[in-house]
Formats: structure tokens, sequence, C-alpha cells
């Protein structure tokens, strides 16, 4: 029978995490990079904006989780990433941007960022 401690289920759990969110961002960039091809008001468009909104619509309940251990300062910074994320996809499914290769970058850069 194998006995593993506290700390070592924990970690491998936020490891296990960490993973699930880099294939999160993974899906949104494939999505991302299909839409900017294909162009705005297109099905690909509508479905990556959504999906991008929906991550961080996810993202965001979990960074203002009172049980969040991340630092305070970086929980905000990801909380205003990720309103400008699902801002900039309002905009670009009214038409109004085009920001694909804004929301790419940045999602790219948290994707990498994930360890």
């Amino acid at each position: 029978m194998y006995k593993f401690s506290y700390a070592e289920i924990l970690e491998d759990s936020s490891t296990e995490s960490r993973a699930r969110e880099r294939d999160a961002f993974d899906r949104a960039l494939e999505l991302l990079v299909s839409a900017e091809s294909a162009g705005l008001d297109t099905p690909e468009c509508r479905a990556a904006m959504l999906f991008l909104q929906r991550l961080w619509g996810l993202l965001i309940r979990d960074l203002t989780d009172a049980n969040n251990e991340l630092a305070p300062e970086l929980r905000a910074d990801l909380v205003s990433i990720g309103l400008w994320n699902i801002r900039e996809a309002d905009r670009v499914l009214e038409q109004s941007s085009s920001n694909f290769s804004g929301l790419i970058n940045i999602n790219r850069t948290i994707r990498d960022g994930l360890q």
C-alpha cells in the first residue's frame, strides 16, 4: 500500500489543475487562430469568442474565491486581464474590433506562464 503525504497530494492536484488550464488555453488559442483566418461574423469567430468568454468567466470566479491561494496582487492582475479578454471578445462579436492578434498574444502568454 502506498502512503502519500498531504503535500504530495496537493502538489499532484495543483500539477493536474495547471495541465487542465493549459489544455483549456490551448483550445482557446486553436479557436482564436481559426477565427482570425475565417474573419469577423463567422461561426468560427463566434465559437472562439464564446469559448474565450466562458474560459475567463470560470477563471475569474476561481481567482475571486476566498480560498484561492495565489498572491492577491497576481489575482487582481489576472482578473483585470480576464475582464479585458471578455470585453475585447464582446467588441469582436459586435464587429467593432478585429483584435485577434491581441487576444492570441495575451492568452498565449498566460498559457505559457502556467507551470
